[in-house]
């Protein structure tokens, strides 16, 4: 497994050993004591599956006062995830790091607590799973604005595909403290 580090620190893409032949393919897709050695200690009580079609975007969703960290992974199709440090106080508060992910690279990438996450779909479609280190809670939810001007993040699709309640999301500086999570 090749370990890749980011400009933020904490987020990490993993590039799993793939053993190919004319049958397909096989992959560990977590092993805990590989990822430890990485440097992930989180303990993950929580796996989830989407579907969603090309130029869906969704996110950028954190908790507050329960952050996740996410080890996420495409099953199949391709995304472009991003992860932005939302956390009060930290110095790179504000930035952000995306990685296309596909059932074809394998790649996988580790979000930290305390980072909000989104994923764009550049595929027909897209099956997308990962990873919680604690559990959704419906009432600690928090989210940022996808367009947030001052973040900056280059998504590659001009008209995407939001729920509602993506669209309603407050950019990052209009978000009060106390419902970010902490440094």
């Amino acid at each position: 497994m090749k370990v890749k580090t980011t400009a933020l620190s904490g987020v990490i893409i993993f590039e799993p050993d793939v053993f190919g032949d004319h049958r397909g393919f096989f992959l560990e897709t977590f092993q805990a004591d590989r990822y430890e050695q990485a440097g992930i200690h989180a303990a993950f009580v929580q796996d989830n599956l989407s579907f969603s079609v090309q130029h869906t975007l969704r996110g950028l969703h954190y908790q507050i006062t329960r952050p996740q960290a996410k080890l996420v992974q495409v099953i199949t199709g391709e995304i472009y995830d991003v992860a932005v440090d939302v956390r009060s106080g930290s110095p790179t508060f504000g930035q952000w790091v995306g990685v296309q992910l596909s059932g074809d690279n394998h790649r996988q990438l580790f979000i930290p607590e305390g980072f909000a996450h989104g994923f764009c779909v550049l595929s027909p479609s897209a099956h997308f799973m990962y990873k919680c280190s604690d559990y959704y809670t419906p009432d600690d939810e928090g989210g940022v604005l996808w367009s947030d001007p001052e973040i900056g993040i280059d998504w590659p699709v001009s008209a995407p595909i939001i729920s509602e309640k993506d669209a309603r999301m407050a950019p990052l500086n209009q978000i009060a403290q106390h419902r970010l999570p902490a440094y």
